[in-house]
């Protein structure tokens, strides 16, 4: 029987290959950027090695392990660059992709997919953080416009006008945000309020939600795959 800590290096392997497989769909020359980036990188630190410390054998073994450690670090690097843009583009489109998307942001967010749908799904998905209030909708423009000035007035009337509501639109249209741009411009929303009037606008949208019905949500690429490739590509 294996004991749970010889299970968590398979489970993370597992999710690497995954998310290389995944990736190759999209840029089927990853292998050979990847053994590129080991190679040069590896061979520039060894380089750099053997100028500083000079070619004595502990020095040598310093040296190769510096080039080792390095050259995987970097390479990891890229490959966690490039899987994600892959997953992007694979996603994008999809239903259900922003919210998948929207699950990378880390603490200090509360993430609440489809808060508001329509009969086309068409989702309105709700974030709770510094900047207040943020609603992301996705589907046809002209339906997740008007579903989203329905909700936003629905969340201000319920957190009241010191907590601001911010409407997104995923999507490339005029006016929306691009799917892999998503997290970075919910990033950059300026900070409106402070944690303890977060959890009070928590509270208060629990009242709200209770009187919706669950809107089931797809299950995409995104909140499965590229999770799972972070959470092994960070350790």
């Amino acid at each position: 029987m294996s004991s749970p800590a010889s299970a968590v290096p398979t489970g993370r392997l597992a999710q690497l290959r995954n998310a290389y497989q995944m990736t190759k769909k999209t840029q089927p020359r990853i292998g050979l950027l990847l053994l590129g980036v080991f190679v040069l990188s590896a061979a520039a630190v060894a380089a750099l090695g053997v100028l500083l410390l000079g070619t004595a054998w502990f020095s040598i073994i310093i040296t190769a392990v510096l080039a080792l450690t390095t050259s995987l670090l970097v390479t990891m690097i890229v490959f966690g660059k490039r899987a994600e843009k892959s997953m992007y583009q694979q996603a994008e489109g999809q239903l259900g992709a922003g919210a998948g998307a929207l699950q990378m942001l880390r603490r200090g967010w509360d993430v609440k997919p489809a808060v508001g749908f329509t009969k086309q799904q068409d989702v309105v998905h709700r974030l709770v953080g510094r900047p207040g209030v943020v609603l992301v909708g996705e589907g046809q423009h002209a339906r997740v416009k008007n579903l989203l000035a329905s909700e936003a007035k629905k969340h201000q009337r319920i957190v009241g006008d010191g907590v601001p509501v911010t409407t997104l639109m995923v999507g490339r249209g005029e006016g929306e945000v691009p799917l892999p741009d998503l997290v970075k411009r919910v990033k950059k929303l300026p900070k409106a309020i402070k944690p303890a009037q977060q959890t009070d606008v928590l509270y208060k949208l629990k009242a709200l939600d209770a009187m919706r019905p669950a809107a089931p949500m797809p299950r995409g690429p995104m909140p499965t795959s590229m999770k799972g490739a972070r959470k092994a590509m960070r350790g």
